[in-house]
């Protein structure tokens, strides 16, 4: 287990690897960046809330990718179709709004919950702010668990 969260870690590069990790894991990719976090603070327990914080701008900016791609891949599609898709599912998040960008967290559903918020043309600020909210709520709680379950110090 140890030689895996130092793998994962990446200890040379710390920060700016927690950040391009989610980044990338809140784009339609499919990869977690849990394991990044957890192995970072693992190897430095003093990195907590830094490794919290780097890694919720770095998903918070790959939701906002998304939204962006959603964004234009609606405005394509609308030249391309001329009529709007009206799915059950597109209806709902028209009627919450932004703040249905609270799910961006969950697994599955929050990176493609960013491009159809985009697609739908919701204001991209407030969505980009609840996106940071539900974000940030996850890596606290899923860090936090994560040390509870293996509280154990990795490392030399």
């Amino acid at each position: 287990m140890q030689s895996l969260l130092a793998m994962l870690a990446l200890p040379q590069y710390g920060l700016g690897t927690v950040f391009v990790v989610a980044l990338v894991s809140a784009t339609l990719l499919p990869l977690g960046s849990e394991p990044v976090v957890f192995g970072l603070v693992k190897l430095d327990p003093q990195l907590f809330w830094p490794a919290v914080l780097v890694a919720t701008a770095g998903n918070t900016l790959g939701g906002a990718i998304s939204w962006w791609m959603g964004y234009g891949a609606e405005t394509l599609y609308e030249r391309v179709r001329h009529r709007r898709l009206e799915a059950r599912a597109l209806r709902w998040l028209e009627h919450f709004g932004p703040k249905a960008c609270l799910l961006a967290w969950l697994p599955g559903v929050g990176d493609p919950l960013c491009a159809v918020a985009g697609w739908l043309k919701l204001p991209f600020w407030p969505c980009v702010a609840y996106m940071a909210v539900g974000k940030f709520a996850r890596y606290v709680t899923m860090t936090a668990a994560l040390l509870w379950m293996f509280p154990g110090r990795f490392g030399p």
